[in-house]
Parts: C-alpha cells; sequence; structure tokens
C-alpha cells in the first residue's frame, strides 16, 4: 500500500520514516523537498540517501490532487476546484493584495452545518478531506503561483479554513494540516497569518487552544439566538452566550489578542440599527477587558435556492457606524473574485453540476504524481 507523504506533519513523517530504519534528520530533509520545494520526485531530491529514495519508490508517494478547472477572476483571485474522488470536488481560492497572498481552503466535501446564506451548506455534507487533501490545496497553489511568478520566494502568506466545510467538524485531519503550515521546515507560516473559521463548534474551540492556537474567526451572522437558531443551525447546540465564553478562553492562548466575527449581512434580516445595537451589548456583556474582538462585516453574495438578499452599501455602512461608534473594530470586507463565484459563500454553488465531469476524468485516468513543473490543471484580506 501507498502512503501519501502529505498526510504527514514533521513529527508523523519521522515516525514514518523510523519504520523504514531512517533517522530524524531524514524526515527533515524530506519535508522540506516537499514542502519548501514543491518536490514529488523522489529521484530529484539530491541530498537524500540513494538507499533512502529506493525504500521511498516502493511505498510513498507526494500525491496531489488532480485540478479539474481553473479560473482567474478579473481582479486577480485564482480559483481551483479539485477531484477528491467518488464526484466529489472541492475548491480552493488565492487572493492577492498587496500586503500579502491569500489562500482560502477547504476541510471537507461539502457541510453538514447548513447555514442559510452559504452555498455550501446548500449541496450538503459527502465527507471529510483527509490531512493531504487540505494540504494538497496549498502545496499546489504555492509551487504552482511561484513557477508562474517565476519565483522560489513565498507567494502565500496567510491561509484561512474558510473553504468548503466546518474545519472543527474534521478535527483529526485539520490539526496535523496547520502543523504542516506553521512548521518551520514546512511553510514556516506565523499563528497569526493562519485562520481557522468555525461556526461555533465550542467543545473544540476549547481543544484547538491548547493543542494548536492559531487566529479564530466566529460565524455569528446574529446579534441574538432565535435569529442565530434560523440562520446558523449550529446555534441550537452551543446558543451565544456559551459560544462567547468559549471565545473568551480560547484569548488566553491565541496568538493575537482578539476574537474576529464574521457577520454576513443579509437584506431586512439581520442588517437592521436594533440588530446592531445587540450586538454592542453582546460584546460588552462578555467583555473580560478593553477591546476583545473586532467585526468583518460581509456583503452577501446572492445565490437562487437561498431567497434572501444583500443589504444596500449604505445599509452597511450605518451598521458599521453603529459598531464603531461604540468602540468596536469593524471592517467591511471587500468582495473578491465574485465573477468566477469564488467570493465568501459561493464556493462549491456549482460543484454538484460538475459531478459528471469530476467522473469523466477519474475514468480517462489515474491521478499520478507529479513533480511542480509538470502541472495537472486542464483548464488553461487576512482574517
Amino acid at each position: 500500500m501507498t502512503t501519501n507523504l502529505l498526510d504527514f506533519d514533521l513529527d508523523g513523517l519521522a515516525a514514518f520514516c523510523e519504520r523504514l530504519g531512517e533517522k530524524r534528520f531524514r524526515a527533515t530533509q524530506l519535508f522540506r523537498w516537499i514542502h519548501q520545494r514543491g518536490e514529488g520526485d523522489f529521484d530529484r531530491m539530491s541530498d537524500l540517501a540513494k538507499s533512502l529514495r529506493e525504500k521511498l519508490k516502493t511505498c510513498a508517494a507526494v500525491q496531489a490532487l488532480a485540478v479539474i478547472s481553473e479560473h482567474q477572476s478579473s481582479d486577480g483571485t485564482v480559483k481551483w476546484l479539485f477531484d477528491v474522488g467518488a464526484g466529489n470536488a472541492v475548491e480552493a481560492v488565492f487572493i492577492p493584495e498587496d500586503d500579502r497572498g491569500t489562500l482560502c481552503v477547504s476541510s471537507q466535501a461539502g457541510c453538514a452545518v447548513g447555514c442559510r446564506f452559504c452555498s455550501t451548506g446548500h449541496q450538503g455534507f459527502s465527507r471529510n478531506l483527509t490531512t493531504a487533501e487540505i494540504i494538497a490545496q496549498l502545496w499546489y497553489a504555492e509551487h504552482q503561483l511561484r513557477k508562474r511568478l517565476g519565483t522560489s520566494e513565498r507567494v502565500i502568506s496567510n491561509v484561512v479554513m474558510m473553504g468548503m466545510g466546518e474545519p472543527l467538524q474534521n478535527y483529526a485531519a485539520l490539526v496535523p494540516a496547520l502543523r504542516v503550515m506553521l512548521d518551520d521546515h514546512g511553510y514556516g507560516m506565523s499563528r497569526r497569518r493562519v485562520t481557522v473559521s468555525t461556526s461555533g463548534v465550542v467543545p473544540m474551540i476549547d481543544r484547538l487552544a491548547t493543542d494548536c492556537p492559531v487566529a479564530l474567526a466566529v460565524s455569528l451572522h446574529a446579534p441574538n439566538d432565535p435569529l442565530r437558531d434560523n440562520l446558523v443551525p449550529l446555534n441550537r447546540k452551543y446558543p451565544i452566550d456559551e459560544l462567547m465564553d468559549a471565545c473568551n478562553r480560547y484569548l488566553e492562548h491565541a496568538p493575537r489578542d482578539f476574537i474576529t466575527f464574521e457577520y454576513c449581512m443579509l437584506d431586512g434580516v439581520n442588517d437592521q440599527p436594533e440588530h446592531a445595537q445587540q450586538l454592542v451589548a453582546l460584546v460588552r456583556r462578555h467583555a473580560r477587558s478593553g477591546v476583545w474582538c473586532k467585526f468583518n462585516l460581509i456583503p452577501f453574495n446572492p445565490f437562487p435556492a437561498s431567497g434572501l438578499h444583500r443589504s444596500a452599501p449604505q445599509q452597511v455602512a450605518a451598521f458599521a457606524r453603529i459598531l464603531s461608534d461604540a468602540g468596536i473594530v469593524t471592517t467591511v470586507r471587500k468582495t473578491r473574485g465574485d465573477d468566477i463565484d469564488a467570493a465568501c459563500g459561493q464556493l462549491a454553488g456549482e460543484v454538484q453540476d460538475r459531478t459528471r465531469a469530476v467522473e469523466r476524468m477519474a475514468k480517462r485516468r489515474t491521478i499520478a504524481i507529479q513533480p511542480v513543473g509538470l502541472p495537472t490543471h486542464s483548464n488553461n484580506k487576512e482574517a
């Protein structure tokens, strides 16, 4: 059986190498080749002992995901659709900025949470991704972008786990993937520049705080339980006050001194002045000291099945003003990639329609590991 080396953080890869009779420093060398250089061909890993390379060829691979399609927005945003087998596909989105490059990564094929305003939730849930499938999105995007830009320098500076799925409902695969992103021998990212977004899985927020604390973003979207029950069904299990308490506990371990609350602006649903005032009261009620959170207001990206509409810009501005005047740091997210369905809440809205194409691809070829120089694609703000 072939082992996909993208499934391992450094400790896991060291244990794998030990089973092959190799010392830990060999795992470190191998880890660097895979993640820092994007190499998938063992024969090209020149400083590995030939005996190790021969062993690896018999039992291991750096197994990438097949790219079904790639689209580039007029604003420079790039979206990839990856085949994860059995008719399932996931999407990753690269968002270039002047001072950073952010990759939005998926953690599940579909999503079981079912938020009303999210097209992925309307698709339904298929399965959790493996650690390898999570990391493969970063592995491909980073080294493909380097090749295109003609650089050996890191292109992706930030990762946000805000793609398809609820990351904390795939905890066992998520944490090793985060460790690969953070490892100096891997992608060397700061904990402040890796963000996990959650709809509010309270027990897993507490676990993440001790296992691998990175920046945390919470999909709040409502100031009270009755409204949030309707928009984010998970709230029925973990109500707002429980969620706020978990966020405060997380702050004791977090790399930042604030939690980001995401708030999708829905016309006539959650965007009225009284909703903003209720948010101010909620934040003050749970504040232990000073500024402990910030709000990111997100323009809704409509899709037919939702029955919802985007708040008018002046309504968003008035809402933001109420929060800001109360001393709450508030930003309005700039919509990126909406012309290629890559904006927030749009990911995989058409994935089910593409299933037949995925299945045809699977029949035509077996997905093999290729060096970064041989791309497999078939088409032409930090949170």
